[in-house]
This record gives C-alpha cells, structure tokens and sequence, in this order.
C-alpha cells in the first residue's frame, strides 16, 4: 500500500486481508489493514480497533484510515462475538 496512513510493521495485526468500501452508488473492493491495539503503551485507557483500504485500489473515496475506540467490556463483547461466528464458519467447513 503505497501513502499508508496507518504505521504497518511486524506488530501490525493483519495486513493484506480482504477489504471492501461500500457506499451510495459505489462499491469497491481492496486490499485492507486491520489492527488491534490500546491508545497508549503504558496505562492504556482503551483498546482501539484500526482499519485502512488500499487507496491505489480505490477510486471513490480519498485515503483514510477509521479507528474505533472500545472499553475492555466492549472489546470482550466483540470478542465473544467474533468466536461465535468464527465456530459458524467453522462449522460449515
């Protein structure tokens, strides 16, 4: 990904997954970074959720990247979450 707004390095969570952007009249799909993290590295207040698309893949939107920002009870909801429906998929293979 070439002008990353993201820092991409061995830490990062995954990169080069799957990505697609979808709005009114436009859908594109594109390479995508996603990273878990905390706000700081000591005394961390939140756990924060990062994703950025590839922008040489996309043409309808400008480069950004979005970040959610999570309790620790909301990142072990969407922790619990995302085993249910990881035991689903799994489940089907």
């Amino acid at each position: 990904m070439v002008d990353r707004i993201m820092k991409v390095n061995a830490y990062t969570t995954f990169d080069l997954l799957d990505g697609e952007v979808e709005g009114h009249g436009f859908a594109e799909e594109a390479y995508a970074v996603l990273n878990v993290t905390t706000d700081t590295r000591d005394d961390p207040d939140n756990v924060e959720l990062q994703l950025e698309l590839d922008n040489t893949q996309l043409d309808a939107v400008r480069p950004h990247a979005e970040t959610v920002t999570l309790s620790a009870a909301q990142a072990r909801e969407l922790a619990e979450e995302l085993e249910k429906h990881a035991g689903r998929v799994a489940a089907e293979d």
